[in-house]
């Protein structure tokens, strides 16, 4: 345990797991919220399917853009920047709810989108310029994915209570005050590293950050692969309701035990990476996509509720360590230079793939049955893993992740390079890195 919470004690990185698993619970709040808001309001499935393309599609065109406009600031700065807008956009959408015009709330929403995108994309670079010198980067993502999952599997839960109790309203309002409060903590976090990059223009930068990871095989490839793998992880979100309430006969209550048995696994595939340590990435990776695969294979085939939780539980634990697993190689992989972009492309992948995985599962799910959409998401997870066997084969992968290639000496120094994992210092007044 001492190891493994290690990463807490250098500068300003436990500001920056808190400001990220709350930033992910916010994200949840007010996904539902306005789910629940544009729904009462409008009466329509299509007006809430737009809200939801608002908030995928346009953050993955956009969102880089605003991550190499970003970088240029520095993350001491760019994240609190980043956090108050959230706050102030969930404001100005608290108040449409009893002002509603559908138009501006997507379009809120779309921007909300983009600047989450953005938060992760800064945080995470923030995060490895201040793990990688200390040779901790495995396991800082790995108290970083603790946070993400714990949020993804109690963020709905307490998102529909809020919802629920004091109404879409006041769950904006509440949502708003976090981010903001998230805000002021990064800014009075004297210790927290303002990783920067050059002050080149934004589009510069952008086509060099594209062109780094075209140049690197190992790198395009696996950013490839995910994008993939995406699409099938969505495909059976939206159908999952229908599968619980008409497949399995579960009814509405059965619906919300199928979710949290899959949440409860990603909690616990958290652990179980952060647990790993001596496992390479590339065999996490593999393992726990085939587990993915294999889940949505035996939910296809479920005959109950109960033997479709136990799937569900199962292919939480995997998604709780692939998602961390591929971000921690992508990150090994990548110079300290291009983090924030190269983060930022893997985030845009999670975040438009998804929709055409929403698109492929709902209509397997009307022309056939949500059981066939379990299937082919299913197949579909395990092709991937089998197009990408030889690169995970291959053995220039790190096995153990220390600093990336591009993090300079003055960067290194900042966060005092010579301390280890084993022997990580307190963190102190006089480690606190002014900027």
């Amino acid at each position: 345990m001492r190891q493994a919470l290690a990463p807490l004690r250098l500068p300003g990185f436990r500001h920056l797991v808190f400001a990220y698993t709350v930033n992910e619970l916010g994200n949840w709040l007010g996904e539902i919220a306005l789910a629940v808001l544009v729904f009462d309001q409008t009466g329509s499935p299509l007006a809430t399917a737009a809200l939801f393309i608002g908030m995928q599609f346009v953050p993955a065109i956009v969102g880089q853009g605003l991550v190499a406009r970003l970088e240029v600031v520095g993350s001491k700065v760019g994240l609190p920047v980043i956090y108050a807008a959230e706050g102030a956009t969930f404001a100005v959408l608290a108040a449409l709810a009893d002002n509603f015009v559908l138009a501006l709330v997507i379009a809120l929403a779309a921007l909300d989108g983009v600047l989450a995108l953005s938060g992760r994309a800064l945080a995470r670079a923030a995060s490895a310029a201040v793990l990688a010198p200390a040779g901790a980067l495995r396991e800082g993502n790995a108290l970083l994915n603790v946070g993400f999952t714990a949020a993804g599997a109690l963020g709905p839960l307490t998102a529909g209570l809020l919802v629920a109790g004091v109404g879409a309203r006041a769950a904006l309002i509440l949502d708003a005050v976090s981010f903001l409060l998230m805000a002021l903590a990064l800014i009075s976090a004297r210790s927290l590293l303002n990783v920067k990059a050059e002050a080149n223009p934004w589009r510069e930068r952008l086509r060099e950050g594209l062109a780094y990871v075209a140049r690197q095989p190992i790198l395009r490839r696996l950013i490839g692969a995910q994008a993939a793998a995406f699409v099938f992880f969505a495909a059976v979100i939206p159908i999952e309701i229908v599968y619980a309430k008409d497949t399995l006969g579960a009814g509405d209550s059965g619906y919300g035990v199928l979710l949290a048995a899959w949440g409860t696994g990603m909690v616990l595939g958290s652990f179980v990476f952060a647990a790993a340590r001596r496992l390479s990435l590339a065999l996490l990776l593999l393992v726990s996509t085939v587990t993915i695969g294999a889940a949505y294979l035996a939910m296809s085939a479920a005959p109950t509720l109960a033997v479709a939780c136990v799937a569900g539980a199962l292919g939480g634990v995997g998604n709780g360590v692939q998602w961390v697993s591929v971000m921690s190689a992508i990150q090994g992989l990548t110079s300290a230079d291009y983090q924030a972009r190269v983060v930022g492309l893997l985030e845009s992948s999670g975040f438009a793939m998804p929709g055409v995985g929403f698109l492929l599962g709902g209509v397997l799910a009307y022309l056939f049955d949500p059981r066939v959409s379990f299937l082919i998401a299913g197949a579909g997870v395990l092709a991937v893993v089998a197009f990408s066997a030889p690169l995970l084969r291959r053995t220039d992968w790190p096995s153990e992740l220390e600093a990336p290639a591009g993090v300079n000496e003055a960067l290194a120094a900042e966060v005092d390079a010579p301390v280890t994992v084993q022997g990580v210092r307190p963190e102190t007044a006089s480690d606190a890195v002014e900027s």
